[in-house]
């Protein structure tokens, strides 16, 4: 929750927020490259902080805005006058009143840009609004009589509407003085040509099995099978998170069963499959059950290329892919129908079709599709 008691829309349930996140785990390469910026006097004015969903990119531009605003513009004076050594880490003490002011909500030279509370609907509004960014605008214009630093933090840039994006842009064309905009973006390609092109980028990559299991240690949750979660996951800790609080791991496996008794499916267990998914007002289980489902197909898909797909994220699954996707042909076939399937559930879900014929609709397609290479 934030200072107002309303949910904070760039926080993962059952994790810290990144304000509160000191440590930064397998992100060395982008903060090394920050760092480099900045020692070398090539602070760009804006950076956009991207790479897939929950790798820390949140905690990254938090990292950052906490070094800036608790650095000295000028470090100086080494000995003899000499210019001090360019800082090596963004490690700010906790202790330091900025990291206090911070992780209190409370800094006057800091302004996150985010989907704002609805008090009309008593909700998170689904974008960020223009509102939001003229409202950026007006403590840009009384920050600046403190002088010093400041930064925004924009989480993410993908939820701002067209309004949004060109308010932001003009911003972004006359930057205001000593101002670091920080832009997080999970899906860069969506955002307008203009604003890519006026930031720098910082790309997060997909976090190593190792790293994934202490940066979930780290925030405090519980990671499990962490070949079987990185498997899944695909390196995003918010991702493994979302799949321990949702029972993932199990998910998975029942989807794993289910398809093993092709091309004979088991329809009763397929039955008690979509109905399990698709209970009343549990509309975040059957979401994380669609994305497994579409992960199963193409995880499937591509062990026809590649052979094994590394971790197991299941048991049985391996020895599954071999059978259903032994070559590219059979690939492409579960490459198509995942594409198809994907587009299939994103409409139904739009129409608000009943969820569990379309949980039982995939499974049927899929096991259309497996009599038909396998026979049956």
């Amino acid at each position: 929750m934030s200072e107002t008691g309303h949910p904070e829309p760039d926080r993962i349930e059952g994790a810290p927020h990144p304000r509160d996140t000191l440590r930064l785990i397998g992100q060395e390469a982008a903060e090394a490259a920050f760092l480099d910026a900045y020692g070398t006097g090539r602070l760009h004015h804006a950076w956009l902080l991207t790479g897939p969903r929950g790798v820390g990119k949140a905690t990254l531009a938090w990292r950052i805005a906490r070094f800036l605003l608790a650095t000295p513009e000028e470090a100086g004076g080494g000995l003899f006058g000499d210019p001090a050594p360019a800082p090596d880490t963004l490690d700010i003490a906790p202790e330091h009143p900025v990291a206090r002011r911070l992780q209190a909500g409370a800094e006057p030279r800091l302004f996150a840009l985010r989907r704002a509370w609805d008090e009309d609907k008593k909700r998170l509004k689904t974008v960020i609004t223009v509102d939001e960014v003229r409202r950026m605008k007006s403590f840009l214009q009384l920050s600046a009589t403190d002088g010093g630093r400041r930064a925004v933090i924009v989480d993410p840039a993908d939820e701002m509407n067209t309004a949004a994006a060109n308010a932001l842009l003009k911003m972004l064309e006359e930057p205001p003085a000593a101002v670091t905009f920080l832009l997080i973006s999970h899906q860069p390609s969506g955002l307008l040509p203009t604003i890519r092109s006026r930031c720098r980028e910082l790309r997060l990559a997909p976090l190593s099995p190792e790293d994934l299991a202490e940066a979930m240690a780290a925030a405090g949750a519980e990671a499990g099978d962490t070949g079987a979660l990185a498997a899944l996951a695909g390196g995003s800790v918010g991702e493994a998170i979302r799949l321990t609080n949702l029972d993932g791991l199990e998910t998975y496996a029942a989807i794993v069963a289910l398809f093993a008794t092709l091309p004979r499916l088991d329809r009763p267990q397929a039955l008690r499959l979509a109905e399990s998914a698709a209970q009343r007002g549990a509309e975040e289980r059957l979401a994380l059950f669609l994305a497994l489902m579409e992960l199963f197909l193409s995880r499937l898909a591509r062990a026809g290329v590649l052979g094994a797909t590394g971790d197991e994220a299941a048991p049985g699954e391996a020895q599954l892919f071999a059978r259903l996707s032994p070559d590219a042909r059979a690939a492409r076939a579960w490459a198509e129908l995942h594409q198809s399937l994907g587009a299939r559930a994103r409409h139904a879900r739009a129409v608000n079709l009943d969820p569990a014929a379309l949980v039982l609709d995939m499974v049927l397609k899929i096991d259309e599709t497996a009599r038909e290479r396998l026979g049956g």
